[in-house]
């Protein structure tokens, strides 16, 4: 968010992975309701909001709710990747680069939940709580 906010051009305009987040108002909500319902005992449930995003596609969406242009570079992810293991960081690579999804059409069916905060409302809050934070 920093360097969005900054005007810094991230290298991660290529990016066509896919992650799945999850809002803390999300995480709650599902937690309320499995303390609730009759069929969620000894059962695990995966979460997230719903609707899984690219990193590029995250910070397309993070730049606009900060009021910020996007100036995403697109560096393919493989010349990334082999920048990453030269400076010993394959590790980080593939927390940046893989994907990540979880498949909550289990909780959907059995507690009949859907997430009640879609992303983009999630990440515009967490973009205003940012700008308020950092006094701007």
């Amino acid at each position: 968010m920093s360097w969005l906010d900054q005007g810094v051009p991230p290298l991660f305009g290529a990016i066509f992975n896919k992650r799945s987040f999850v809002s803390v108002d999300n995480l709650v909500d599902l937690l309320y309701v499995c303390l609730e319902h009759q069929n969620a005992g000894n059962e695990i449930f995966l979460v997230s909001d719903g609707k899984d995003l690219s990193t590029t596609e995250l910070l397309l969406i993070m730049a606009k709710a900060l009021g910020k242009p996007a100036r995403l570079v697109p560096v393919p992810v493989w010349l990334m990747r082999v920048a990453a293991i030269l400076v010993s960081r394959r590790s980080l690579s593939s927390r940046l680069f893989d994907s990540l999804q979880v498949d909550i059409s289990k909780t959907k069916i059995v507690l009949g939940w859907t997430p009640p905060v879609s992303i983009d409302e999630s990440l515009n809050l967490t973009a205003q709580s940012f700008l308020k934070t950092h006094g701007l």
